[in-house]
């Protein structure tokens, strides 16, 4: 089985729509893949969060099959996401100077994708 994750730092919504769209259609494939949550897309988990958002439903999706691995502790604490984070049950990571590692994934025979 592929496994493969993906580090999204991009604040575009559209973008980060797509990895959503990818993670699920790999798990669906039957994949193994994660979904971190690095940089300023920490904002986004506040904003797809609201019921309202039209990208509400795919984010709630991925949260309720497990994809979302973690989100950056460090970049949650210095965009003033770490509340929200908190509040979708999102597990915060920092192992790495403050921030989740690619090279743990990479240890584990993941293939990282950056978006």
């Amino acid at each position: 089985m592929p496994k493969v994750v993906f580090f999204t730092f991009t604040t575009k919504k559209g973008c980060f729509a797509h990895v959503l769209l990818n993670a699920l259609d790999m798990n669906k494939r039957g994949y193994n893949v994660k979904i971190v949550i690095e940089g300023r897309s920490v904002n986004l988990v506040e904003e797809f969060g609201f019921k309202k958002h039209p990208y509400h439903k795919l984010w709630e999706e991925c949260k309720s099959k497990g994809l979302i691995d973690c989100v950056c502790e460090a970049c949650a604490a210095k965009f003033k996401a770490t509340d929200a984070v908190k509040a979708q049950g999102l597990k915060l990571e920092g192992s790495m100077s403050g921030h989740p590692s690619m090279a743990d994934y990479i240890v584990k025979g993941f293939t990282v994708i950056t978006v």
